[in-house]
C-alpha cells in the first residue's frame, strides 16, 4: 500500500501559511475527502489528514496540564476531539480547518474535565463560573502584587455579581470530594467528617407513622375512634373503658384489636 505522506503528490504539505510552523496544508486534502466515495482510498487519506495534524492537538492537550489528569490522557482526549474536527469539518464554508479545530478539539478536553474528572457532579453553570474566576484570578496576578484579589475585584474583572463569583470560588475548592475520614484542619484528636455527621432521628419514623394513619383514623365510626383515643392517649385500661362505654371488657379488645389490624393493613396498603 502506498504512503500519500511520502508521495510528492501527497495533497498533505507541510509548512507554509498557517501560524504554526509544523501545521500542514491540508486544504487539497479536504477538498478530495468531500468527493471521495467511502473505501479504502477515502479512509487512507482522512487518517493522513488526521496524523498530520496531531501536533496541534498535543499542543492544545498541554495546555490543560496539571489539573489532575495525565497529559497521556489527554493526549488522547485530544486525538479524538480531532478526528470528530476531521469528519465534521466543510472546506465549502470557507473557513480554515485550524480555526474550526481548534474550538472542537477544545471543547472536547473540556467535556472531559466536566464528565469525567469531577468527583461529584456539579452543574455546568457552576463549573463555567469556576472557569472565569479562576481566569480572572491568574489576570489580576499580574495587575496586583502583594496579595490575592478581593471578590468584588474578580467579579468586576470576570463581570459577574458577586454571589456568582462566590459560587465559584466555591467550586475553584470542590473539584475532588473529601473523605468523611478525613482528619479535620486544626484537629489534634484524630476528630474526622464523619464524627460531625448527626444520627437519623427516630422520632421522625413516628412523625411518618402518624400522618400515615390520621386520615384512616379519621374515617373510623366514632365510637372506635373514641375507644382508641381513651386508650393510646388518655392512657385508660380497656376495663375503664368498659366501664365508661357500658360493655364488656371483652368487646373493647376486640374493638381495639379489628381497628389496629384494619388501620395497619389500610397504611400497608397506601404504601404499596
Amino acid at each position: 500500500m502506498r504512503t500519500r505522506t511520502s508521495s510528492p503528490q501527497s495533497p498533505v504539505k507541510h509548512g507554509g501559511r498557517h501560524p504554526h510552523d509544523d501545521a500542514p496544508d491540508t486544504a487539497e486534502a479536504f477538498a478530495q475527502l468531500s468527493d471521495m466515495p467511502d473505501g479504502p482510498e477515502r479512509e487512507e487519506l482522512r487518517q493522513e489528514v488526521v496524523e498530520a495534524w496531531l501536533p496541534m492537538a498535543d499542543r492544545l492537550a498541554g495546555r490543560f496540564r496539571n489539573r489532575g489528569e495525565s497529559y497521556e490522557d489527554l493526549r488522547q482526549v485530544a486525538a479524538l476531539g480531532l478526528v470528530k474536527a476531521v469528519d465534521r469539518y466543510d472546506p465549502e464554508r470557507g473557513n480554515a480547518f485550524e480555526s474550526y479545530a481548534v474550538p472542537t478539539v477544545t471543547g472536547e478536553i473540556k467535556r472531559h474535565f466536566r464528565d469525567h474528572m469531577w468527583t461529584l457532579h456539579v452543574p455546568r453553570r457552576v463549573q463555567d463560573l469556576r472557569n472565569r474566576v479562576r481566569f480572572a484570578q491568574h489576570e489580576l496576578s499580574t495587575s496586583i502584587s502583594g496579595r490575592a484579589p478581593t471578590l468584588a475585584e474578580i467579579a468586576a474583572h470576570a463581570n459577574m455579581t458577586e454571589e456568582e463569583a462566590r459560587s465559584g470560588l466555591e467550586a475553584l475548592e470542590s473539584f475532588t470530594a473529601l473523605s468523611l475520614d478525613a482528619e479535620l484542619p486544626g484537629s489534634e484528636d484524630g476528630y474526622s467528617l464523619s464524627d460531625a455527621l448527626g444520627d437519623a432521628d427516630p422520632a421522625l419514623d413516628v412523625v411518618v407513622d402518624r400522618e400515615a394513619v390520621k386520615p384512616r383514623i379519621a374515617a373510623l365510626p366514632e365510637r372506635e375512634r373514641e375507644i382508641l383515643y381513651m386508650r393510646f392517649f388518655g392512657d385508660m385500661t380497656q376495663s375503664r373503658i368498659a366501664e365508661r362505654l357500658g360493655i364488656s371488657q371483652m368487646h373493647v379488645s376486640r374493638l381495639i384489636s379489628r381497628c389496629c389490624d384494619r388501620l395497619r393493613d389500610q397504611v400497608l396498603t397506601d404504601a404499596a
